[in-house]
């Protein structure tokens, strides 16, 4: 098991303490993994208004690696949409099956959002392993295919246990098992998931989903309309910025 996340802030400037303040209003129940399905705690307490909060310094957070496999969109997208979030987490289960698909086919599909993924394990030993296997899956190139079987509805109430990931490895489709296992175990797995965990605890996120549109951070498994405003609002700056 990897050592403890740092929870050291992230040498970003003053919008760290400003991003914390806003993470921070999401509740841990607003996103834990037994909160009421549909219930009114599903949103977090974080204005929908997408002109509060944005915070242009974070906009470097976005690592625009063409090659990334946690990342689904052009490089070069005048949006990103950082993502933080724990495959025990019901709420980011909600968020993967009803709202990420509609994002995807609205606005990665016409060039406008790049979505990047981060992995920030926060309950416990099995989110740690959730999070290592999907990282090598992804070295294998089927890592949304991995998100995808792991968020299904049901699967995460099957646990994270070392049979199950790689069940979920062949229903995603993964070509060398083997490798896969080696992977799930390698420092390199555990370097990657710590750097993306400490990235996180940096901006002052607790829970999730967590996420930065465009370095405005929004918490919480909010409503399509609210990702929509953001997005809307962050291709209008990006527009008139020349991107």
């Amino acid at each position: 098991m990897s050592s403890s996340p740092s929870r050291k802030p992230l040498a970003i400037g003053a919008g760290v303490l400003v991003a914390a303040l806003l993470l921070g209003f999401a509740s841990y129940t607003a996103t834990k993994p037994d909160a009421p399905a549909g219930g009114s705690s599903a949103v977090a307490d974080v204005s929908a208004d997408p002109r509060d909060g944005a915070l242009p310094g974070l906009e470097r957070l976005a690592r625009r690696d063409a090659a990334d496999p946690l990342a689904v969109g052009r490089a070069d997208a005048p949006v990103v949409m950082i993502e933080y979030a724990d495959f025990q987490c019901g709420y980011c289960g909600k968020f993967a099956r009803d709202t990420e698909p509609e994002l995807i086919k609205k606005y990665v599909e016409d060039g406008t959002l790049r979505i990047e993924w981060r992995n920030f394990p926060i309950f416990g030993e099995e989110s740690e392993a959730a999070a290592r296997a999907a990282w090598a899956a992804g070295r294998q190139g089927r890592f949304w295919e991995f998100h995808a079987a792991a968020y299904a509805e049901g699967a995460k109430e099957k646990g994270f246990g070392k049979d199950r990931l790689d069940a979920l490895a062949r229903e995603a489709g993964v070509a060398d098992l083997g490798r896969f296992t080696q992977d799930v175990d390698s420092d390199a797995a555990r370097q990657a998931v710590k750097k993306d965990q400490e990235e996180a605890y940096g901006l002052g996120a607790t829970s999730t989903p967590s996420f930065l549109i465009n370095g405005r951070p929004v918490a919480g498994a909010q409503p399509m309309a609210t990702f929509t405003e953001a997005i809307e609002a962050a291709k209008q700056t990006a527009d008139g910025n020349g991107r």
